[in-house]
């Protein structure tokens, strides 16, 4: 398999390169192979799935779900390979929550300079991809790079493009650095550099529904990621679901969603479809789509959300509704500090205000986790002056009303499960954007403070401890 270098997820630490491959396998610089090879055709090959850093087990075991038996996969650091062919890619594009892009290689090879990229980008056939109409944009990333400007790293593959283009058209195709019909992107190590093909166009995180955001609005990604981290599947073995805090929506709408069974990019294009690779498989697109709505059914397990914020429970039902799951979803304007347990079991799910994000706020102006103070109006929860007290308060209503339930925190605060005087069973590194993040999971029995408890049910493995 082709190696691609990872995009970096967004405000997380830089990337360490192009991954490795054992050298029994391939020779040359970090381990990737030489010579390089010219890409020969659309029909198959090395494609990377980015993804926040701390969460490629789940991204696997994602497309594991999704592809064919026997498709091979592996991590790599920053996302996941697969060795796929076009209509995998659609399937991906179409069904993976945890994916920030679907990127197809077309060429990697060592260089120098920026002639260097220029010789690389002209290996590809660019009339298998585009005509003269379409447009273009090329992103750049870097990791230990030589080059002086990424820049121009970026203008030397796009003259490579257009030059190859009016040779053999005639004409070349307009920049677009907005909405291009095709978006490139580099990847520059120390000396090896990859050129793949963005067949998402915007960020897979952008479902299609949201229109009104909370103040510091989740990712749908991340949420996705939260949940396969817990193993919740909105399978009737797992139990519901409910978010207290659920701010616009992102966690209880991706759990509807997963509870449907229903994809999520049914509600949205992806660049692919612009691409003459996959003109021909127009049929098949529709297929795959048609299958997928096909497959939509009536929740399996009840979700519930709420929030202390009449205004944010508003918005967080608009979004519900434009993402198709409102009757999926019962919604109640309520303290989480209050709000009783809608069940006998299930699984709690939180993205807590917090420091970066939104400082609690009580009678007075508290100090956010991590000692960092909010500076955008935030949720009002009843009688907690800050954060630990916040957190306090939590945990002693859980203990008292939630014995049975599971719950799990994405939090940046280490010290989370001292400020709740509660024992966590697992712990995940998540990014939250630029913020490192944990995600506790506490286990939750009448009266007890620091209790160790079995797993739940359908819990996923560890994928690390922080």
């Amino acid at each position: 398999m082709n190696s691609l270098p990872p995009s970096r997820p967004p405000g997380a630490p830089a990337s360490g390169g192009p991954r490795r491959i054992p050298r029994a396998d391939r020779s040359g610089p970090e381990g990737l192979a030489q010579p390089v090879r010219p890409y020969s055709g659309p029909e198959r090959g090395t494609l990377f799935l980015p993804c926040a850093a701390g969460v490629e087990p789940f991204l696997l075991a994602e497309c594991q779900r999704l592809l064919p038996a026997g498709t091979r996969a592996e991590t790599g650091r920053g996302g996941v390979y697969v060795e796929g062919t076009r209509q995998d890619a659609m399937a991906l594009n179409l069904g993976s929550r945890i994916a920030q892009r679907v990127l197809w290689e077309v060429a990697a090879g060592p260089y120098r300079d920026e002639r260097d990229l220029y010789d690389l980008a002209l290996q590809v056939d660019w009339t298998e991809w585009i005509s003269p109409r379409h447009t273009l944009r090329v992103d750049v990333s870097a990791h230990r790079s030589p080059l002086q400007s990424l820049q121009f790293a970026g203008l030397r593959v796009k003259d490579a493009v257009c030059d190859q283009m009016r040779h053999a058209a005639g004409a070349r195709p307009d920049v677009d650095t907005h909405h291009p019909d095709l978006a490139l992107v580099l990847h520059v190590g120390p000396e090896w550099a990859a050129l793949s093909v963005d067949l998402s166009g915007e960020a897979l995180f952008k479902r299609g529904w949201r229109e009104v955001k909370g103040e510091a609005p989740l990712k749908e990604t991340l949420a996705a990621a939260m949940l396969a981290a817990a193993g919740w599947q909105g399978r009737e073995e797992d139990g519901g679901l409910l978010d207290p805090c659920c701010g616009a929506g992102t966690i209880v709408i991706e759990a509807a969603q997963m509870a449907c069974g229903m994809a999520p990019g049914l509600h949205r294009r992806f660049a692919f479809e612009r691409l003459l690779p996959f003109a021909g498989l127009q049929a098949d697109w529709r297929q795959l789509k048609a299958a997928a709505q096909a497959a939509v059914h009536p929740p399996r397990v009840p979700v519930w959300g709420g929030d202390v914020s009449f205004r944010m429970t508003d918005f967080a039902s608009r979004n519900a509704e434009r993402a198709g799951v409102l009757n999926a979803i019962q919604f109640k304007t309520a303290d989480a500090l209050q709000r009783p347990a809608p069940a006998e079991r299930g699984t709690l799910m939180m993205n807590p205000p917090y420091g970066e994000r939104i400082a609690p706020k009580g009678s007075g102006q508290g100090q956010g986790l991590g000692g960092r103070r909010g500076e955008v109006q935030g949720e009002r929860f009843e009688g907690a002056a800050d954060a630990a007290d916040f957190y306090a308060r939590l945990a002693a209503h859980w203990k008292k009303g939630y014995a049975g339930w599971t719950a799990w925190v994405l939090t940046p605060e280490a010290k989370t499960p001292s400020l709740m005087r509660l024992k966590e069973s697992r712990r995940v590194p998540m990014w939250n954007g630029a913020i490192e993040c944990r995600m506790f999971r506490f286990d939750m029995v009448a009266g007890s403070a620091r209790s160790a408890a079995a797993p739940a049910p359908g819990a996923a493995p560890d994928a690390s401890a922080a």
